[in-house]
């Protein structure tokens, strides 16, 4: 496959990541002695969209704790195990307001407001169906490995350093076995959670997590089914509304996708049927969340007019016919085309465009609107097949030159 048309995406992450690289603000989580070693420096950017397409620009390869973005996922463990109902009985579904390791527990039925925060995740936690604290940790790892396509591992130092600090989510696992949120030991459940919170991984990783759950629970790049639709939908509402905890109202109005964010500086945002990103970037801002990842998903949701109150994508399929020989290729386009449908069109060019100089066709005319992010992506898209070589014709919608 051609990588030229492809690269439109990858192309503009990569223009986010060196641009952004120079913002300094925020700091390095230092509350766990071993994340305040984190380079501070380090920041990458992935995308997986629902066919299974990945792009990525910085360090994309670079392992590091999950710490909160375990939530959303052993949250879907727990709900595909148990039913909503059960999980309900133990955790609340409200924002907050508050930060991320908030006594934030209902006065009249003892409850977590929502899954996100530190209380509502340990509740999660000791709620996965096992024997035993070390079956039951198995279980999640295994989950949030089919969630990422791979096997994951768990960061040893930072499981101890987090253990070692650790006294606030203590407490307020024993105020919810006080209460009767809880199930199970407290100790025992604090002890999972932290080597939840260390469980490793990339951005490369987090991305195919977070596409996911926008593909209704199965993995885009394994076709596995790791949870059931309903269960991927319900734990998208929840990011959508507590996931950035007491930033989370301004991040849906700015941002506007279903997202959760960690003290490692990791973050995913999840676009429903439509893609899964992520970014990695440890300095963070006054409420947890990383710096530079907020900025670059802000600009990309306006930039490819991501927003999930914008229209969906059509339902129909966009590209109806894709040919290639050895002297060049074709692809014929169909509906209204947005930035899911154009990225579907410029991946196809790529796979269409032959190896060595030739003809590339787009034919457009069944193409009945183009909004301006698709525009951009497929002039840029027949701009870089010009430049390998290609002789480019286009048929249908004019394309000015």
């Amino acid at each position: 496959m051609s990588d030229a048309a492809s690269d439109v995406v990858t192309e503009a992450l990569e223009e986010l990541r060196q641009r952004l690289q120079g913002l300094d603000e925020g700091a390095v989580a230092d509350y766990i002695p071993q994340l305040a070693q984190a380079d501070p420096d380090c920041f990458g950017l992935a995308l997986v969209s629902m066919d299974g397409h990945r792009y990525r620009a910085g360090r994309c390869d670079t392992e590091f704790t999950l710490q909160s973005v375990t939530k959303p996922f052993v949250l879907a463990l727990a709900l595909a195990e148990l039913g909503p109902e059960a999980v309900d009985r133990r955790v609340g579904t409200e924002p907050s307001g508050e930060a991320f390791n908030a006594i934030s527990l209902d006065p009249a039925t003892g409850r977590p407001a929502n899954p996100m925060i530190n209380a509502g995740a340990i509740a999660v936690t000791a709620l996965v169906p096992a024997a035993d604290p070390a079956r039951r940790f198995a279980r999640i790892l295994e989950c949030l490995g089919r969630f990422a396509g791979r096997p994951l591992a768990v960061d040893e130092a930072v499981y101890r350093s987090e253990a070692e600090t650790g006294d606030r989510n203590r407490a307020l696992a024993y105020l919810m076995r006080g209460t009767g949120a809880l199930a199970g030991d407290p100790a025992e459940a604090v002890e999972t959670y932290f080597r939840q919170c260390a469980v490793l991984a990339t951005v490369d990783d987090l991305a195919v997590m977070a596409a996911t759950l926008a593909n209704g629970g199965v993995n885009p790049v394994t076709g596995a089914v790791v949870v059931p639709e309903p269960v991927a939908v319900r734990v998208l509402a929840l990011m959508a509304t507590c996931g950035m905890y007491d930033a989370a109202g301004d991040w849906m109005v700015r941002v506007g996708l279903p997202a959760k964010s960690g003290v490692s500086g990791g973050l995913v945002a999840a676009g429903p049927a439509r893609f899964g990103i992520a970014v990695h970037s440890p300095p963070l801002d006054a409420v947890g969340n990383p710096v530079r990842g907020v900025a670059a998903l802000r600009e990309l949701s306006g930039r490819f007019g991501l927003h999930l109150m914008h229209n969906p994508a059509p339902a129909a399929a966009t590209v109806v016919s894709l040919r290639r020989d050895e002297h060049g290729g074709e692809v014929a386009a169909q509906g209204a085309l947005d930035f899911t449908a154009a990225e579907r069109v410029v991946s196809a060019l790529g796979e269409c465009a032959p190896e060595s100089p030739g003809t590339v066709l787009l034919d457009l005319d069944r193409v009945t609107a183009v909004d301006t992010t698709a525009e951009a992506m497929l002039r840029r898209a027949l701009d870089l097949l010009t430049e390998q070589g290609h002789t480019v014709t286009v048929t249908g919608l004019p394309r000015e030159g």
